[in-house]
């Protein structure tokens, strides 16, 4: 075992009785242990990112919370595991349970990081105001409660892909291809690819497939007529309304988000759990 303690530092979704009862369980456990030091414990929503360090920042919550957890980390990003307490789980892959059975593996520091790419968008309002997000999942422009069609224009590296007509239009990274984009028909990407994915939405065009292209590339999104409801969404969490003569640039980010993933990790055997990935059917003799 390793000589210097474990710092960990835990950040949990909401004040919920469902996650508080998790953390008590967690936090009677960690407590009779040796090695390790918790330095914070704080709801994502009240953290704020400053010079402090730890090995791990454990999330209770699920994925939404490993979202949150890491835009509020802005750019001082720290290795995160997940406990999950959601539904699906492709990054919050532990219950409570598991990361207790699993703790001397953290103690032992037999974890592996990965690196993820996260994006920069900014928020070119028509009155010259910018707003930049920074986010794990995916960027949307969607018609929304507009109920009609909206034109996105697309352009890499400054040259002109195409104009997409429909509900809308995701930009994902390889974490989020699970997520809306795989909802609306976009490909599933290994978790660490350098790329994103445009997936359009019930796009009027149908020859307006999904396309992958690198990630260090810009990103640029105008659309003109905009249909009074339109919104602009991050991560499906953060949405503000979207106006005509707006326009979005998205890039990588100058930071990437940190998992720690166990030993015994396998991101296929983990689609074909968590999708239902079922092979073929098998027939009975007739």
């Amino acid at each position: 075992m390793s000589e210097s303690p474990l710092n960990l530092m835990f950040l949990l979704r909401d004040q919920s009785t469902h996650i508080q009862t998790a953390w008590e369980q967690i936090h009677q456990y960690i407590q009779a242990q040796t090695s390790v030091y918790v330095s914070s414990v704080s709801v994502i929503e009240d953290f704020i990112p400053d010079d402090s360090a730890a090995d791990l920042v454990v999330v209770l919550g699920g994925d939404g919370a490993i979202l949150r957890a890491c835009r509020q980390m802005r750019l001082k990003q720290l290795p995160m595991i997940g406990v999950n307490l959601g539904r699906l789980g492709f990054l919050a892959d532990l219950t409570p349970e598991g990361f207790c059975k699993n703790f001397s593996l953290l103690l032992d520091r037999k974890y592996r990081i990965v690196e993820h790419l996260m994006f920069e968008c900014k928020h070119f309002h028509s009155d010259g105001t910018v707003n930049t997000y920074l986010g794990l999942n995916e960027v949307v422009i969607s018609s929304a409660g507009a109920m009609a069609m909206i034109d996105v224009e697309l352009a890499i590296d400054n040259e002109m892909v195409t104009t997409y007509s429909g509900d809308g239009l995701i930009i994902s990274t390889p974490v989020g291809s699970t997520a809306h984009s795989l909802s609306a028909g976009g490909p599933i990407l290994k978790q660490d690819l350098q790329a994103f994915v445009i997936t359009p939405i019930c796009p009027h065009t149908p020859s307006n497939r999904p396309l992958v292209d690198n990630a260090n590339a810009l990103y640029s999104l105008t659309a003109g007529n905009v249909p009074d409801g339109a919104m602009l969404v991050i991560d499906g969490q953060i949405k503000v309304p979207y106006s005509s003569g707006d326009r979005l640039e998205l890039t990588r980010a100058p930071v990437t988000f940190k998992l720690a993933r166990i030993p015994g990790f396998n991101y296929y055997s983990r689609l074909n759990r968590k999708l239902g990935w079922g092979g073929q059917p098998k027939y009975g003799a007739e």
